[in-house]
């Protein structure tokens, strides 16, 4: 091979490293059009919905079906268990005692001595964890993370939307948000001496579309045996 074929394709692959060095993640907001009415995202009507087996939270009395879509995988993709037939997986949840994760479009609640089901919500959303606080014995509280709209306006709602956080009685009722919009979730916790659910959002203050060291994290909480799950902010670094 001649000197200068190879540094044609030398400058070449330099070339193409740096374009993949220069390649930024993807917006979670697009802030272009602001002022227009954004329409609803529909589900997709062409995927298969299914409902996984019930959940029995420890010391309720109500079941959680959780509803989502059949997943479908390629020849070359391996995964193990009773969910799995062929390529298609049946299976949408993950239980660990108190907390449900997957990708839910709804969860349907319904009372042990009932065969009635009450859904979550009637809007379109993707449910990411259900976290239930057995430590809160006053009341039986639910815990979402969970996305609600499409931010990046790429007409789907997923994980590269903003991410928020709900309550609901243990029942599915009462179904609050506590993050505000365009805010995203970081992370929550509980302290059970005062009943509260603390949790930090983010603001992407610069609208660049993204979540950085630029943007302002924000601190609340919420008295979790008040009626109205009324938010609080608060300042503990000034």
């Amino acid at each position: 091979m001649k000197k200068s074929t190879l540094l044609v394709l030398s400058f070449a692959a330099l070339a193409a490293v740096s374009c993949r060095k220069e390649e930024k993640p993807k917006p979670k907001v697009i802030y272009e059009n602001r002022a227009e009415e954004q329409k609803d995202v529909k589900p997709d009507s062409a995927q298969i919905k299914v409902a996984d087996l019930p959940v029995h939270m420890e010391g309720t009395k109500y079941l959680i079906h959780p509803i989502g879509d059949i997943r479908v995988y390629d020849d070359k993709a391996r995964s193990y268990g009773s969910s799995r037939t062929n390529n298609i997986s049946y299976a949408i949840s993950n239980y660990n005692r108190y907390e449900l994760t997957g990708y839910f479009e709804n969860l349907k609640f319904q009372h042990i001595d009932s065969t009635a089901l009450y859904p979550l919500t009637d809007k379109h959303v993707q449910i990411q964890t259900v976290t239930y606080l057995n430590t809160i014995s006053k009341r039986q509280v639910l815990v979402y993370s969970m996305v609600d709209s499409d931010t990046n306006k790429d007409k789907k709602i997923d994980i590269n939307d903003i991410k928020s956080l709900y309550v609901s009685d243990i029942s599915g009722r009462n179904f609050h948000k506590l993050t505000l919009d365009m805010q995203e979730l970081l992370d929550w916790n509980i302290v059970e001496a005062k009943n509260r659910l603390y949790f930090r959002t983010i603001e992407d203050i610069n609208q660049n579309g993204a979540f950085d060291e630029k943007d302002k994290v924000h601190y609340h909480y919420v008295d979790l045996l008040s009626d109205e799950w009324a938010t609080t902010d608060y300042e503990p670094v000034q």
